[in-house]
């Protein structure tokens, strides 16, 4: 995965590819089993001892991309790890930090806690979670970049500012740590996002919309090909 290209302007495919790799190991964290191996027990996705019951299956299979024994199998990883039915902040930077040794992934998995927290109660659910895995493994291109430019627009305000990049970028940086590519490192990320963020606003008037944002990723080869590399993972 680390080994995707990075080129001098890496600032736009570093971020979709380490929305990916977010999502590999959360779901290598979360134990994921085959999906031929699912009892159908759980086709209900109940649990009487939790605080949180996720929503019903068929549901989530309207919602989702996911097939019916896709979806139990993502619970049955989910619940063994999360038996609250709950992640907080402070659980989900503990849990993404720990792929990550050589870095410091805080600050990323602050920025990636609030994508996934949809209803922005402080806590992210089965159904969060689910949803989010459906866009990046089977949504279409403008779905994960929307996904991704909510990433991006830390303040939800509908706007990506170069301030907002910058953060995000420094945040890959202090995650990557040293597995940071030499042509990154060499270079800093207001570097970086002066490239970028000029590549994008197209109008010139200081802010990325979302059809900026999703036009220039379009017509960048090294997105779209990061975007393919998971769409069978499960």
């Amino acid at each position: 995965i680390l080994g995707t290209r990075w080129e001098t302007e890496g600032l736009q495919t570093v971020g979709i590819v380490c929305l990916v790799i977010m999502f590999l190991k959360l779901m290598h964290l979360l134990g994921l089993i085959d999906i031929t191996e699912t009892d159908s027990s759980d086709s209900d996705l109940e649990l009487s001892t939790v605080r949180h019951q996720p929503e019903g299956l068929e549901q989530l299979q309207a919602q989702t991309k996911f097939t019916k024994k896709e979806l139990q199998s993502l619970y049955r990883g989910f619940k063994n790890e999360c038996p609250s039915g709950l992640v907080d902040e402070e659980t989900f930077k503990t849990i993404y930090s720990q792929f990550f040794p050589q870095g410091d992934a805080t600050t990323y998995a602050h920025f990636l806690f609030n994508a996934f927290d949809l209803d922005r109660n402080g806590s992210i659910r089965f159904e969060d979670f689910v949803i989010g895995l459906s866009v990046l493994l089977r949504g279409s291109v403008t779905e994960k970049l929307n996904w991704a430019f909510n990433l991006y627009d830390i303040n939800k305000d509908g706007y990506i500012t170069k301030e907002e990049m910058l953060l995000i970028m420094k945040s890959i940086y202090d995650m990557m740590g040293r597995y940071t590519y030499p042509s990154v490192r060499d270079e800093a990320p207001s570097e970086h996002v002066e490239k970028f963020f000029q590549k994008m606003d197209r109008n010139r008037d200081g802010v990325v919309t979302i059809e900026e944002f999703i036009e220039t990723c379009q017509k960048d080869e090294n997105i779209m090909n990061s975007m393919q590399l998971f769409e069978n993972v499960i």
